[in-house]
């Protein structure tokens, strides 16, 4: 049977059928695929719920917090750089974190005990005055050698309201975090640590953050887990870190490495502490560290820093500091002529308290910076 020509109709089958059939499919594909569009533009234009976000000031990765709360995507956080762009607008928003503390009936039998304790500034021949504040001179240097350099100027300078990063915060122990509980205990089986960017150290050093951008110093935030999983080496990788943000921003002059101490005695843990206006606030501590063979030559420099800031904050606030620790540490404070070490409270403390005393030090900042 021979097939019939592909051009030729059936017999008594009108042509415009078939054009008929064939127009109405190709109006219901534009309108299926109008249709699709507006949606796909929708879901891409939809703004992501501020809870389930962390803002990473600069030019940093958004990640989730389900991704922040997993070991998996913490490791794979700690191995890989975060991500960087050329620009770096100054961002002012920043999440606030609002954690809800354990109860005190929820105080287990074998809890341990935390004890408040407010730190003066210190008296005698190795505590040199600096302002209001003061600065505990442990390495062979003089009195008066740091007594002098305490005197002198800040080594740079600050460009106010600059679209070039001026400040990096980061954070060698990130995972280190406070008291969650609001009595004066803790679990005995707390480790004071967790991956948790909402309650570590990440939370504090983004209200710090936050605080300065808002005064015009633009500041960036790294949240690199430098000290999971492996603590050691963190000082390794958060020097690697701090390099990446220094070569792709060479306006930055200010590093911060923010932390908490962890305080013990007789197994309680210590919550330095101190009161500022209706608040209570955790103290903090600026450590500075002294050349030891060649790895600080520039050393100097960074003890300014130290004293102007040590001054600007306990004179703004009367004890919210413990004396500036000078020591031979190293702290990768050889990168910049502003890289310091803060300690913010304790593992004794809240995190309310240490967010508060986070803003108060970035407000103290910003003010020694004239900001």
């Amino acid at each position: 049977m021979r097939s019939r020509e592909p051009w030729r109709l059936p017999a008594g089958q009108s042509r415009a059928v078939p054009f008929l059939q064939a127009a109405v499919l190709f109006a219901a594909l534009c309108i299926f695929a109008r249709s699709a569009a507006l949606v796909l533009a929708a879901f891409l234009a939809a703004p992501v719920p501020a809870a389930q976000t962390l803002l990473h000031l600069g030019q940093q990765a958004v990640e989730s917090r389900a991704a922040e709360s997993s070991a998996e995507s913490a490791a794979e956080a700690a191995s890989v750089p975060p991500e960087q762009e050329t620009a770096a607008p100054v961002q002012t928003g920043v999440e606030r974190y609002f954690v809800s503390l354990q109860p005190d009936e929820a105080r287990p039998a074998d809890a341990g005990t935390v004890t408040e304790q407010q730190f003066g500034q210190g008296s005698g021949e190795k505590y040199i005055p600096c302002g209001a504040g003061s600065i505990k001179n442990n390495p062979r240097q003089t009195a008066a050698d740091v007594a002098a350099e305490a005197a002198q100027p800040l080594p740079f300078a600050i460009e106010k309201d600059s679209a070039a990063p001026q400040v990096l915060i980061m954070h060698t122990h990130a995972t280190e975090t406070y008291r969650l509980n609001q009595g004066l205990w803790y679990p005995a089986d707390s480790t004071g640590r967790s991956t948790d960017l909402a309650v570590n150290m990440a939370a504090v050093g983004a209200e710090m953050a936050r605080v300065l951008n808002e005064a015009g110093v633009n500041t960036l935030q790294d949240t690199t887990l430098h000290d999971y999983p492996s603590y050691t080496g963190s000082y390794g990788r958060s020097n690697a870190t701090v390099r990446r943000y220094l070569e792709e921003y060479p306006s930055i002059k200010i590093v911060l490495d923010v932390h908490r101490d962890a305080i013990e005695r007789d197994g309680d843990r210590i919550a330095p502490v101190a009161q500022v206006g209706e608040e209570q606030v955790a103290q903090v501590m600026l450590i500075c560290g002294c050349d030891n063979g060649g790895n600080l030559p520039d050393y100097p420099q960074n003890l300014r820093f130290a004293a102007v800031w040590e001054a600007a904050m306990e004179g703004a606030y009367p004890g919210l500091t413990r004396p500036v620790l000078f020591d031979y540490r190293y702290y990768n404070q050889d990168l910049t002529t502003g890289s310091l070490l803060i300690e913010v409270g304790g593992h004794g403390n809240t995190l309310e308290e240490a967010l508060a005393a986070g803003r108060l030090a970035a407000k103290g900042l910003a003010a020694a910076l004239g900001a």
